[in-house]
């Protein structure tokens, strides 16, 4: 059987190559992944279905724009501390990027009036959200420093895997007032934490939005230890732009991971994972080609890992989750290029739009906004910006439609979301040369993800973390990395699962 050799990296590997570390899809988990274990000198294969690496971080090309395909509210390039996952994973395979900084993590634009920005610097945001609420001005505080304590636990400590137990027993002894703060909070949710200090219900429901904008679900379903990180690192490594674009952060780690040794393999779909004596031991692909490796690592979502690339029957553990965690609403995507003149240069990069509180967690309710070229104009000819504009959308509102029907129906939905901009943007409609409309059908086609999802979120309020797997699975040699894994949703968290599960697979791989 013929062994991948990373000095002589062909364009695609002949079929039964046997390669150290498999890792099935390169979003940025699967990517951390492959580039931690090159780091380690390991020599991991990553297949993509796609042309371009990155997943929902990555990018495509339109009319002289280039579009971020998911969010571009970016965390994790700080210099400081140990939270800065990005940085540190490029960094480790000798990658940098240059970065943006955003001045304004997010403004908010809700039912009421309600406008408020989340300002870089904590105490003017703090000074912001008072003057609305100044009966809160106290719990706010409270609240939000309670948040910093948190984060301060975890920008305390190497955050690798909490399945390793050598690694667990070196982090408490070197910091145990850190570790069991944090393992104080695992099983508390924001909720619980909000209402301790804070009693208006506007209020309250603006703590909903500042989970939902990230989690998809409101405090009472957040683990507290996320809303740590991300409540803070805004105001600490801040939310920073990778200059051209989300998509460079993919690509930086793709040559990283070659010149560390590793293999991208492109145009290469994942038709099972090839078990043998109830060990996972390869993979065979949707052309026919197989290859083994001594580790399996599935960066695709648990249902499609265990449902689709697996036999049945579903081991018990992923039942449970099953049980306790649903698939959270995929987006409908509007892409704008519009004229720079309709968007004032004093405009916030990433805004949120909703006009009932009841309609929160409703389809085309919640509106999110982002204005990268602000930040990067370089992204758009010249005199023109991008406007990327998503709402949460189910599949089943697409499915079993005709082609005359669906682009009907895409054209439907995305003038109302328009028309919300227009409010915002006054001349917006007549402003727009460019429109691309992505749906659930979209996101599945080319992220390959079940119904499009953007990842797990808890079926009813749990404690915390808990009940989020980490890496290794039931099946001997399988790992899951990614936003259906410890810690969850977000390119940072989801660096996190990556650094995490290289660290576990490196410390489970045979020693000669």
């Amino acid at each position: 059987m013929p062994t991948a050799n990373p000095k002589t990296t062909p364009h695609r590997w002949p079929t039964d190559s046997h390669f150290d570390v498999i890792v099935v899809g390169s979003g940025i988990g699967g990517l951390v992944t492959a580039t931690q274990l090159a780091a380690k000198g390991l020599h991991p294969l990553v297949l993509e279905h796609y042309l371009i690496p990155g997943g929902s971080a990555g990018y495509f090309e339109r009319d002289g724009y280039r579009f971020d395909v998911g969010a571009s509210m970016i965390f994790g390039f700080g210099q400081q501390g140990t939270t800065n996952l990005l940085t540190r994973a490029l960094a480790a395979v000798g990658q940098q990027l240059a970065t943006i900084p955003d001045p304004v993590q997010v403004h908010y634009r809700l039912p009421n009036g309600l406008s408020v920005r989340v300002h870089r610097d904590y105490e003017a945001f703090l000074a912001e959200l008072g003057d609305r609420f100044p009966h809160e001005r106290q719990g706010i505080r409270r609240f939000y420093d309670t948040c910093w304590q948190v984060f301060n636990c975890l920008n305390s400590i190497e955050l690798l895997s909490l399945e390793e137990p050598r690694y667990v027993a070196r982090v408490f002894a070197q910091n145990p007032l850190a570790c069991l703060g944090l393992a104080r909070r695992l099983p508390a949710n924001v909720g619980g934490l909000a209402r301790r200090y804070l009693h208006d219900p506007e209020l309250l429901r603006f703590i909903d939005m500042e989970c939902y904008c990230w989690s998809v679900v409101p405090a009472a379903k957040t683990p507290l230890i996320n809303a740590g990180m991300v409540f803070s690192d805004r105001h600490y490594g801040g939310v920073n732009y990778p200059q051209g674009g989300v998509g460079r952060i993919a690509e930086a780690l793709v040559t990283g991971l070659e010149a560390a040794g590793g293999h991208l393999q492109y145009q290469s779909r994942v038709k099972r994972i090839v078990m043998q004596q109830g060990r996972a031991i390869g993979v065979e692909l949707a052309t026919g080609e197989r290859y083994t490796a001594d580790r399996i690592v599935s960066n695709a979502t648990r249902w499609d890992t265990f449902e689709t690339l697996l036999e049945p029957p579903l081991p018990k553990r992923e039942q449970r989750w099953q049980q306790a965690y649903t698939a959270a609403p995929s987006f409908l995507s509007v892409h704008l290029g519009v004229d720079a003149a309709v968007i004032p240069p004093e405009s916030d990069c990433h805004q949120i739009l909703l006009d009932d509180w009841a309609e929160l967690e409703a389809p085309n309710g919640t509106l999110f906004l982002s204005i990268p070229t602000l930040l990067d104009p370089s992204l758009a000819p010249p005199g023109r910006h991008i406007l990327h504009t998503f709402t949460p959308s189910w599949m089943s509102d697409w499915q079993g439609r005709s082609p005359s029907d669906y682009e009907q129906h895409k054209q439907a939905l995305a003038q109302p979301l328009i028309q919300r901009l227009e409010r915002v943007f006054p001349g917006l409609s007549g402003a727009i040369d460019h429109c691309s409309i992505g749906t659930p059908r979209t996101h599945r086609r080319f992220l390959g993800r079940r119904d499009g999802t953007y990842g797990p979120m808890p079926a009813h309020p749990l404690r915390g973390l808990l009940g989020m797997p980490f890496n290794r699975t039931a099946i001997p040699g399988l790992y899951c990395v990614g936003d259906s894994t410890f810690p969850g949703q977000g390119l940072n968290a989801v660096a996190f699962s990556g650094f995490a599960c290289a660290h576990r697979v490196a410390a489970d791989f045979p020693r000669s």
